[in-house]
């Protein structure tokens, strides 16, 4: 099979989005399919014997953290030599809407899939109107409407897609890497760094994009509550500057990135993974902080409901309520409901390998390939009656 991935993000970035196409991508190509990505222009020109070919690129100034790219003709000039069985588009709002077009221009199979929930991120941008959100979900039902298959990433998204009335549709596996994140990373070098040489203190750490919709300055009356905690803050984004003012004063520690060994040991140095955002539409990293063997203190949502059961692999707390934040921390001081915690999680992310995702994805893009032929088999036999 020949696949090629359409994409508004790719390395050099690093996130959920980034973990999956990656993770994917290397195990098409381990069982022989062909893969070329299209992605932002980041420097990045192959993965693993996978071609990246990249579109110029450049910042929104609405979230200059990271270069997006705008619709491009060279999409369907890849697609003219490449010929591929099946286009993904990955997320289409700008440089992946032009898989989506050329897919449908070509008649070609096209996988639709849906990872960042936009409407919930326009109050975070000062965006939040009738208008706005009538006009982003008529977008995104326009991208969507034509894929022989839509994915998502979380039965709550499938739910809130399928009341925008969009169809085909179905919830695509999680998965994350075992052996990558595991609780024998475990440094006391890292928890050192990482509590800033307090290490007797309770170590909570928050991986991912520094940006506002993740609601991480929630936290800061946490770490005003409680002088026993140490909170390190490991990533970057275009909230870090407001992040580190709102965090003076406080144990607070910001890394910016970090990366293989030293990230799994992040992971799991740390006495619980906290996760503050509720505008996911699934949280991948959620399932790294349980395979490195900690609990996850999680602000509700479907998605992060989902992937815990509050007190048993992880702990579930009310976004809105400092108490409730107050009262799952609280559960840091008892060693038997921790020890139980950590085994819980890392026993419950055992069940999910990105092997089995990855080979989902392929069978998506093989019911994708069957369900064009058959379109277009109907459409012919139309076509032909309509002709007699």
């Amino acid at each position: 099979m020949k696949v090629l991935i359409v994409t508004e993000t790719f390395l050099p970035s690093t996130d959920g989005i980034v973990t999956r196409l990656c993770k994917a991508i290397e195990y098409m190509l381990s069982v022989g399919h062909t893969v070329k990505v299209i992605a932002p222009d980041l420097g990045i020109t192959s993965y693993k014997g996978a071609e990246v070919i990249g579109v110029k690129s450049f910042k929104l100034p609405l979230y200059r953290f990271r270069k997006w790219s705008l619709p491009s003709k060279i999409v369907g000039e890849v697609i003219d030599d490449f010929m591929p069985d099946v286009i993904h588009a990955v997320n289409p709002t700008l440089l992946a809407t032009s898989g989506v077009y050329y897919a449908k221009q070509r008649n070609i199979s096209l996988v639709c899939s849906y990872h960042t929930h936009l409407p919930k991120y326009l109050s975070h941008y000062h965006l939040d109107n009738r208008l706005t959100r009538k006009g982003l979900w008529n977008f995104i039902r326009y991208q969507h409407r034509d894929a022989n298959v839509n994915l998502c990433t979380s039965e709550a998204m499938y739910e809130v897609l399928s009341s925008q009335s969009i169809n085909n549709l179905s919830v695509l596996r999680r998965g994350v890497d075992l052996e990558e994140r595991h609780p024998r990373y475990k440094s006391e070098t890292m928890r050192n760094t990482l509590t800033q040489n307090k290490p007797d203190k309770k170590l909570l750490v928050f991986i991912g994009r520094l940006a506002p919709e993740k609601e991480i300055h929630k936290l800061k009356p946490l770490m005003e509550a409680r002088d026993d905690i140490a909170l390190a803050i490991i990533g970057d984004g275009p909230a870090k500057d407001s992040l580190c003012t709102i965090f003076e004063g406080t144990h607070t520690l910001f890394t910016g990135f970090m990366h293989g060994e030293q990230l799994s040991k992040a992971f799991a140095s740390a006495d619980a993974f906290i996760f503050p955002s509720v505008s996911e539409t699934l949280g991948l990293v959620i399932l790294e902080g349980m395979a490195s063997g900690l609990p996850v203190i999680a602000a509700e949502s479907g998605p992060t409901c989902e992937q815990i059961e509050h007190l048993k692999t992880g702990i579930i707390y009310d976004g809105n309520d400092l108490d409730s934040l107050i009262k799952a921390v609280s559960y840091l001081d008892d060693d038997d409901v921790m020890k139980c915690l950590k085994q819980n999680a890392r026993k419950e992310a055992m069940r999910y390998s990105w092997e089995n995702a990855s080979l989902e994805l392929i069978q998506y893009y093989e019911r994708a390939i069957e369900n064009q032929y058959l379109s277009n088999l109907i459409y012919k036999i139309k076509r032909d009656l309509c002709h007699r």
